[in-house]
């Protein structure tokens, strides 16, 4: 093995011992997170970066989470095989990727035009099938597509949209930000029960807020 493998293979173990210690313990979502490089989606300067467990700056304004955040939320989905998966700010597609290896099929939305173009090429390159893309204004989801199993938002909404809500199966689970875009956001998970819904907060987070429209790029 040559010392540049010799680098990378110890940066991605590091990466995996930063995962569990941030909390991330599902071995699914490890698994995947080990396959899925998070390089491909951080693009100039930052991607030499992309074994360390903060967020980045990508094109439009957005980010891409720290990989110990993309885990616990993704751990916080209980995704299963079977799953159809609806996910609102595609961003750099990182997230949708770790989840491409772990559910049925997966809708990731951006109101970037130039988001969803990027990651489309980069999950392209990986061969991740099961993704698709689309610009469109997250805050509706996607009705045409729904219900789905699981929901996860990317962004910090005040409260869980109700359209969002009502696209989520009975029994379904959605994880997302809550909280004003100035101030600690908590991490919420939404379960969908016969006679409305359960909530659990889980951590605190900072995520950009949750946009009404499509990005002036389309």
């Amino acid at each position: 093995m040559s010392d540049e493998a010799d680098h990378i293979a110890e940066r991605k173990m590091q990466f995996l011992f930063a995962l569990r210690s941030k909390g991330v313990t599902d071995a699914r979502v490890l698994t995947a997170m080990e396959k899925i490089d998070r390089s491909p989606f951080i693009r100039g300067y930052f991607a030499e970066r992309a074994y360390e467990d903060m967020p980045l700056p990508i094109a439009c304004g957005q980010t891409i989470s720290q990989p110990s955040v993309v885990g616990l939320m993704t751990q916080a989905l209980k995704v299963t095989p079977r799953d159809t998966v609806l996910e609102v700010g595609t961003g750099s597609g990182y997230q949708a990727a770790i989840l491409s290896q772990l559910v049925r099929r997966i809708y990731t939305v951006d109101r970037h035009k130039r988001l969803v173009r990027e990651a489309t090429e980069v999950f392209r390159a990986l061969d991740l099938t099961n993704i698709t893309a689309l610009t469109a204004d997250g805050c509706f989801g996607l009705p045409d597509q729904a219900p789905f199993d699981r929901i996860i938002v990317t962004a910090a909404a005040e409260d869980p949209p109700g359209p969002l809500l009502a696209q989520l199966k009975i029994g379904g689970i959605m994880v997302l930000p809550v909280g004003q875009s100035d101030t600690v956001q908590r991490l919420i998970r939404v379960t969908r029960t016969e006679t409305g819904f359960d909530y659990d907060e889980l951590r605190s987070v900072r995520f950009v807020p949750l946009v009404e429209g499509l990005g002036r790029d389309v």
